[in-house]
């Protein structure tokens, strides 16, 4: 099974396509398909906190491999898009998603994926993003990609900053990826997507600061663009299956004041910031804080919109950051025990009653 006659997909999207069965806890699965090519001889880079990493050849058979915590059954192309085009209106799904990998033929065949999509399903009914792989792309495979359909480029950057993207992508682990590469690439998307139609993925607790991400996080804003915030957890099989999880007080923190700086206006230089680089303050009073904690979207999944203007993410990601017992990332509205948990774990004082 290869690409681009297949594609892997997340465990949450083929229980909503309806190939596989199943349920998520307290969440209708996902609204976001996401999907991931797939080669028999597997991805070439060798990203230190991947379960796809090229130093797991002799491991497991390439697409019965973990990533980002769950399975990824391969399916037919053709027969993704016979099921959505045959929903019609009623596709449960508000956003398409193909994800490249490090490979010779990642290019061509997102494309041919791309068109088999836009053949039958309109993007202006589900909007179709792209995870790319910087390493492999030039400006025109960029223009190209728009020009097909998709109307949103995304590049995962994951590591905050440039000493830790070459620790844990990069000539560190014998990989092949580069910052500045990366940035190029993320440069074309910002001329030719334009703004807030690109943005990077950021993955929080891999060694950076607070204060180092989210000063990314603002260079992003400041560009016209957007971040998803990614929990580190150990993905079994990695090179980082060993370190413990990013600590919920932390990751609260930086999800709070990632909402902030991408939606409310909130510059970083207003954040006040700890010796060690931890978030004290958010450039707010503490009404207006427990104002924006008290609404919960600050708490869920952070990705790229859906078919309604005001959707913060239809990415939903169930579970692809944390276990269900002890939620990171939270692919439904908080409810009121949640935003308790939440005060908790960011150390404001419970309201009672």
């Amino acid at each position: 099974m290869r690409s681009p006659e297949y594609v892997q997909m997340s465990t949450a999207a083929a229980i909503t396509l309806g190939v596989m069965g199943g349920k998520m806890h307290r969440c209708s699965c996902t609204r976001c398909l996401n999907l991931l090519l797939t080669y028999p001889e597997g991805c070439r880079a060798n990203c230190a906190y991947c379960g796809l990493a090229r130093h797991r050849e002799a491991d497991r058979d390439y697409a019965d491999r973990n990533f980002i915590r769950v399975d990824w059954p391969a399916v037919p192309v053709a027969e993704i898009v016979e099921r959505v085009a045959r929903d019609g209106e009623q596709s449960p799904f508000h956003r398409m998603c193909i994800s490249m990998i490090t490979h010779p033929r990642s290019d061509e065949d997102t494309v041919t994926v791309l068109k088999a999509w836009t053949a039958r399903i309109d993007p202006a009914t589900i909007p179709v993003s792209i995870l790319s792989n910087p390493t492999t792309m030039e400006r025109a495979d960029v223009a190209q990609l728009r020009d097909l359909g998709a109307d949103i480029f995304t590049v995962a950057l994951d590591a905050a900053t440039p000493a830790l993207f070459d620790r844990t992508r990069g000539k560190g682990v014998q990989s092949p990826h580069k910052w500045e590469k990366y940035w190029e690439v993320l440069m074309h998307a910002r001329e030719i997507f334009g703004p807030r139609k690109f943005g990077a993925h950021i993955i929080v607790g891999m060694g950076e600061t607070e204060q180092e991400l989210l000063t990314l996080v603002q260079q992003l804003v400041d560009l016209g663009g957007h971040s998803h915030l990614f929990s580190f957890f150990p993905e079994q099989g990695s090179l980082m299956d060993h370190l413990p999880a990013t600590p919920r007080d932390q990751w609260r923190r930086v999800q709070l004041a990632r909402y902030l700086i991408d939606y409310a206006g909130v510059r970083v230089e207003q954040m006040t910031f700890d010796a060690e680089g931890r978030v004290t303050g958010y450039g707010l009073s503490d009404a207006e804080v427990e104002r924006v904690v008290g609404e919960g979207i600050a708490f869920r999944t952070s990705g790229c919109p859906g078919k309604f203007r005001d959707d913060v993410s239809a990415c939903d990601r169930p579970y692809g950051d944390s276990p269900p017992s002890n939620i990171a990332s939270y692919p439904f509205q908080p409810n009121k025990q949640d935003l308790k948990k939440i005060r908790r774990q960011l150390k404001i004082p419970v309201v009672q009653g």
